[in-house]
């Protein structure tokens, strides 16, 4: 195997037996061999004229069941191999295709040997400065690929965005230049920045603008189930399946900002958020007592004392875990989870208290004639973008240390679970502004950039770049890449990337995103805010 589309991947270079998140090498290759199928169903879309639903519908789950942490289960993404194939196999005319838009054998006694090959892997492409904006296009497409699904079934998606992840997926096919794949790699940015549009007009419609929220996180002696991972309809349904049974129900990292939507806090038994982020998930899993639910990825190797209490659903997936599956109509049957609760202990409460979130765009702006007047009068001196993912390695307590030294007149503005880090901090306030703005999922940097753009027209000045804002952003995963793709898209510069630049970014193109956004690293917390605050 190998695979370097995480920010902890082996030395920061390239996974080669296991993979650090825990995928073994027959489950990563696996994982090649249906993305390279996937771009050549997109090839057939495109050569056909055809991308009909089912085959949206198709690449998308399969470009998000290879995010990391997403599907574990070999078993699983056999079958997602097996009907690609098939949907290839009905839809392919007479004409001129690559090799992964002519396979048409679903027999894995014959294909375990291109399974296993250099040919389907990201190694395939042997130019690295090729390779490495082929694989950043790859990965901002399975970031836009989860939020685009989210909406999907929310009954919400754009044409233009499903049209361009099928074209996209078929261009990755061909031959290249680099000036090719870097327009390639801006469109992919502005396509994800509407692809999260989307997924804000769905969730928003669906479940009403986020509000300012304090968030319990301690827990009641009622059993309970927590819900992890990004789908706020399979937190629904849970929620309505489970109204009467007795059973609390938590949410746990990413699934923190179902707590700020209206349309949820009309459950009792929604008792609010247990943990932190998703890598501590398997001493707080297992003290939770109760099942769990993923909806999505962010999965972590189970320990056996709860491994038979986790349940997956959606993209997600782990060997020896029971999948949910949704009916014709959409609807998935959680009874069982909720009768298993019931014979479970209460949580282990591990601390007791409240967090505020729920700054999302819509609230912010209720607040901006007071964010503005403390920015015109001093108090307020710059807004810090701390967005992103967060992650196992010890080199991220610099995030925390960062948001401690910063000064009283900072605001930090976040999204995604990066926030663990400091959202539990006593920072305390600016006037009563809260110096640590939630805006909720890693999707919902969507509203950061809202805030941004509607207090570029509240000043006057020509682009974001000109406000008192910096970016400090830290990444993990494919739905971090095509965030900093979109931010890219829209003129966004000067962004710091931690803890580590991505390891499938070649030298000659870091160059490049150096030289035209002023990408960086970061190095220690006293000089970075030197360099990002104190200037």
């Amino acid at each position: 195997m190998f695979c370097f589309q995480c920010q902890e991947t082996f030395k920061n270079s390239g996974c080669i037996n296991n993979g650090v998140c825990g995928k073994t090498s027959e489950v990563a290759n696996l994982q090649d061999f249906l993305i390279w199928i996937s771009k050549g169903l997109s090839e057939i879309a495109v050569k056909g004229k055809d991308k009909e639903s089912e085959v949206v519908d198709r690449v998308i789950l399969n470009l998000f069941t290879t995010i990391t942490n997403a599907n574990f289960d070999n078993t699983a993404i056999k079958e997602r191999i097996v009907k690609t194939v098939e949907l290839m196999n009905s839809l392919r005319e007479d004409k001129d295709y690559s090799e992964a838009a002519r396979w048409s054998s679903v027999d894995f006694s014959e294909i375990s040997e291109k399974i296993n090959s250099q040919e389907v892997s990201i190694l395939s492409e042997k130019n690295e400065d090729i390779r490495s904006l082929k694989e950043l296009i790859t990965y901002g497409l399975k970031g836009m690929a989860a939020y685009t699904r989210h909406a999907k079934v929310l009954g919400y998606e754009s044409e233009r965005v499903n049209n361009f992840i099928i074209k996209a997926m078929a261009e990755l096919l061909k031959e290249k230049t680099i000036d090719e794949l870097i327009s390639l790699t801006l469109e992919t940015g502005s396509m994800g920045y509407e692809a999260m549009a989307t997924l804000d007009s769905a969730n928003t419609k669906t479940y009403g603008n986020p509000e300012i929220s304090e968030v319990n996180i301690g827990t009641r002696k009622n059993p309970g189930i927590l819900v992890s991972g990004h789908d706020l309809k399979d937190f629904e349904m849970l929620l309505e399946q489970a109204k009467d049974s007795g059973v609390d129900i938590y949410t746990h990292s990413e699934m923190l900002p179902a707590n700020y939507y209206p349309k949820f806090k009309k459950y009792e038994n929604f008792v609010g958020n247990y943990g932190n982020a998703w890598w501590k998930q398997r001493d707080e899993f297992e003290a939770f007592n109760g099942p769990i639910l993923m909806t999505t990825n962010c999965i972590v190797p189970p320990k056996n004392s709860y491994k038979d209490k986790l349940f997956t659903t959606g993209a997600a997936g782990y060997p020896g875990c029971e999948y949910i599956e949704e009916d014709k109509d959409g609807y998935k049957d959680f009874s069982k989870i909720i009768e298993m609760a019931k014979k479970c202990d209460a949580p282990e409460e591990i601390e007791k208290g409240s967090i505020v979130g729920g700054f999302a765009h819509s609230q912010v702006m209720e607040l901006a004639d007071k964010v503005i007047e403390n920015v015109k009068n001093g108090d307020i001196k710059k807004f810090i973008v701390m967005a992103g993912c967060d992650g196992r390695m010890s080199d991220r307590n610099y995030y925390t240390e960062f948001a401690k030294k910063l000064p009283d007149s900072t605001i930090i503005l976040t999204a995604g679970c990066a926030k663990y880090r400091y959202n539990k901090l006593n920072l305390g306030d600016i006037n009563g502004i809260p110096r640590v703005l939630d805006a909720g999922q890693c999707n919902d940097s969507y509203s950061l950039i809202q805030i941004a753009l509607a207090l570029v027209d509240a000043f006057g000045v020509e682009s974001v770049n000109d406000l008192p804002i910096v970016y400090n952003i830290a990444w993990y995963e494919q739905k971090a890449v095509i965030v900093l793709l979109a931010l890219l898209s829209l003129g966004v510069k000067n962004i710091h990337l931690g803890p580590t630049l991505p390891a499938f970014l070649s030298a000659n193109v870091v160059k490049v995103l150096v030289d035209n956004f002023g990408i960086s690293g970061i190095t220690n917390v006293e000089d970075d805010l030197k360099t990002l605050v104190m200037k």
